[in-house]
C-alpha cells in the first residue's frame, strides 16, 4: 500500500506543476476561478505525501511518521472538497464548472484513501475477532443515523412542495422552476421537475438508503431480496466510497453554514436575499437546508467509521 500511495503522490505534484505551468486554476469559487498559482499548495501536499511514504518505507510507520500521514491526508480532504458536488452535477447531466478542478477533486479523494489505508497499515486493526454476518452498528451510532434521518425530513418536504406545484418561504414553483432553468439545469433535472419530483429529494432518499447501509447488517452482507447476491458479503468500497465523499463534504459544509446562519439569525452578519423575496425566506431556506446537511454529514461520519471498523473484521463463513 504505501508503493502505490507514493505512486499517487508524484502524480499528484506533477498534476499539480502542470496545472501551474499551463495556468489552469485547480480551485473555483462558484463560477470564479482561482489564481492557478494555487496549484503549488497541490504540489506541495504530492511531495509532503511522497516524503512522508518514502520516510515510511525506510524506517517503518513509527508515530511521528502515521502522524505526518494523517496531517496530509486532511489536507487532501480539502483539496477533495465538493467532488461529492461534481458527482451529482454529471448523474443530472450537467457540466461541472471546471474538468480540471474535477480532476483535482477525484485524485486528492484517491489521496485521501490511500494516505489513510498506509497511516493505518501495520496497526493490527485488521485482526480481530470474527464478527458475525448479523452484526449490526452499536446502538449509539443507529441513533445517530436516526438524527441523520429525522434531519432531511423537512429539508425533503420543503422541496416536495415546490416541485408539487406549491409555494414554500415565498417562492412559488414557477418561479423555482424557472430559476432551474436560468441556472443551466439539464434536460434531466427539469424533466423529473416536471413529474412533481425533485432531484435532490431523490438523493437525499439515496442518503438515507446509504446511511442506513452502513449501520444495519444487510451492509455487510447481501440481503436476499438483491437475488444472485444474496449471502455474498458486500465489498467494503462499495459503500464507504460514497459514505467518505458525502462526509468529507456534508458535514463541513453544513456545520460552516449553521454558524453562518446562527450569525445570520443574530444580526452579526447580513444574509443575502439572493434569488428569494427577502433575507428572511431565505435564512429559512438556509436553516433548513444547513441543518439537513450537518446533522446527516455527521451521523454519515459516524456511520462510515463504524462500518469502517465493522467490515475490516473477516466474516464467519459459517454464518453464511
Amino acid at each position: 500500500m504505501g508503493w502505490a500511495t507514493m505512486l499517487w503522490a508524484v502524480v499528484y505534484a506533477v498534476f499539480g506543476l502542470a496545472c501551474v505551468w499551463s495556468g489552469a486554476p485547480l480551485f473555483h469559487h462558484g463560477d470564479v476561478p482561482g489564481s492557478s498559482a494555487l496549484g503549488w499548495a497541490v504540489v506541495a501536499v504530492g511531495a509532503l505525501a511522497a516524503l512522508s511514504c518514502g520516510a515510511v518505507a525506510r524506517y517503518g510507520p513509527r508515530p511521528a511518521l502515521r502522524t505526518l500521514l494523517w496531517a496530509v491526508c486532511g489536507l487532501a480532504g480539502l483539496a477533495a472538497f465538493s467532488l461529492l458536488m461534481d458527482v451529482i452535477t454529471l448523474m443530472f447531466g450537467q457540466k461541472v464548472d471546471s474538468w480540471v478542478s474535477a480532476a483535482n477533486h477525484a485524485l486528492a479523494a484517491a489521496g485521501v484513501l490511500l494516505l489513510a489505508a498506509t497511516a493505518r497499515s501495520g496497526t493490527g486493526a485488521s485482526v480481530a475477532t470474527p464478527v458475525e454476518a448479523s452484526s449490526a452498528a452499536p446502538r449509539p451510532v443507529q441513533l445517530a443515523a436516526g438524527a441523520g434521518t429525522a434531519a432531511f425530513l423537512p429539508y425533503v418536504v420543503m422541496k416536495l412542495v415546490w416541485a408539487s406545484g406549491g409555494t414554500f418561504a415565498g417562492m412559488s414553483s414557477e418561479e423555482m422552476s424557472a430559476l432551474s432553468e436560468r441556472n443551466g439545469a439539464s434536460g434531466i433535472w427539469l424533466t423529473l421537475e416536471s413529474w412533481g419530483l425533485d432531484g435532490t429529494a431523490l438523493l437525499a432518499a439515496l442518503g438515507v438508503f446509504l446511511l442506513w447501509g452502513l449501520v444495519r447488517p444487510w451492509g455487510l452482507v447481501f440481503p436476499r431480496w438483491t437475488l444472485f447476491l444474496r449471502d455474498r458479503r458486500v465489498p467494503r468500497w462499495l459503500p464507504l466510497t460514497p459514505a467518505l465523499m458525502g462526509a468529507a463534504t456534508l458535514a463541513p459544509y453544513g456545520v460552516f453554514g449553521i454558524g453562518y446562519s446562527a450569525l445570520a439569525t443574530a444580526g452579526v452578519v447580513t444574509m443575502r436575499r439572493g434569488d428569494f423575496h427577502s433575507p428572511a425566506d431565505a435564512l429559512l431556506v438556509t436553516w433548513i437546508g444547513m441543518a439537513a446537511f450537518a446533522v446527516y454529514g455527521l451521523a454519515l461520519t459516524v456511520a462510515a467509521r463504524s462500518y469502517w471498523i465493522r467490515s475490516s473484521r473477516p466474516m464467519d463463513e459459517r454464518q453464511h
